[in-house]
């Protein structure tokens, strides 16, 4: 896929361009982050202060955004040249660990949108030689929601890790949960550690994924939307290697292309 294919796919799906996220729930998750609120740090313990202002300003940088404090409402817009330069970063972090052949850790807080397009990355980095770690699967974890503590468990599809609701019976059909919490990815590393296994030497995943392993340390590339200033943050303060800006919640197929052009980039096309 071309440059400019890539562009126009981006903006006639929404994935940038004017998005589905509202400049009020960004606005919302910002003034959460600021306030240190765990459902918008996601694993992330910033090292700046970050008000409101500022994260905007870091996001209308990074994403796009408008930097106007005085817009409030309305839709919210993702710059696609930014979303074309972070695909190209994650590319490069793609081919370097396939060229290493190293361990690497793929896991989705949104399993229903974007399990196809890290499936689609696993199967090319095994491909290439590099193990695709399934590290805790089954175990129980509890994740705090607004409604209370959700049971669930950690299991992985196609060599993507993500949560199901506990006495769900794992399977094609089984109802995935959606969730922030770097909860998965401390059980799943954790479980590496008392294995005596090696880390992962590049987590590619969203929210609580990147964000839980880029503060522990370990390379971190993926996704975020302009209600997910963590991964941003992150990345401005040197832990997050890649956040690419787009709409993370679109239909499955749209993030299709976008797979098929890192992949061509990093030269892992099967």
């Amino acid at each position: 896929m071309s440059v400019d294919a890539l562009r126009a796919h981006l903006l006639a799906t929404g994935l940038a361009g004017t998005v589905a996220t509202s400049r009020e729930k960004s606005l919302g998750r910002y003034r959460l982050f600021s306030a240190r609120d765990p459902r918008a740090l996601i694993g992330l313990e910033p090292e700046g202060e970050w008000k409101v202002p500022e994260l905007i300003g870091l996001m209308a940088a990074s994403c796009g955004v408008s930097a106007d404090l005085e817009k409030v409402s309305g839709p919210d817009t993702i710059d696609p040249e930014r979303t074309i330069a972070a695909l190209d970063s994650f590319a490069d972090c793609l081919r370097r660990v396939a060229e290493r052949r190293a361990p690497v850790l793929l896991g989705t807080g949104h399993p229903d949108r974007l399990l196809d397009f890290y499936a689609t990355l696993a199967s090319s980095l095994s491909a290439a030689g590099c193990e695709v770690l399934a590290p805790a699967q089954g175990r129980r974890i509890d994740i705090a929601t607004r409604f209370g503590v959700r049971q669930c468990n950690l299991s992985y599809v196609r060599g993507v890790a993500l949560v199901h609701a506990t006495g769900a019976r794992p399977g094609p059909r089984t109802p995935r949960v959606h969730t922030h919490s770097p909860l998965p990815l401390r059980t799943a590393l954790a479980a590496v550690a008392t294995e005596g296994r090696p880390l992962p030497e590049l987590v590619i995943g969203d929210h609580g994924w990147a964000c839980g392993a880029g503060q522990l340390g370990i390379e971190a590339i993926g996704p975020a939307d302009t209600d997910d200033p963590a991964l941003f943050v992150g990345q401005a303060e040197g832990r997050v290697a890649v956040a690419v800006p787009l709409d993370d919640a679109a239909r499955s197929d749209y993030y299709r292309p976008l797979t098929r052009y890192v992949l061509n980039r990093a030269c892992l096309s099967q």
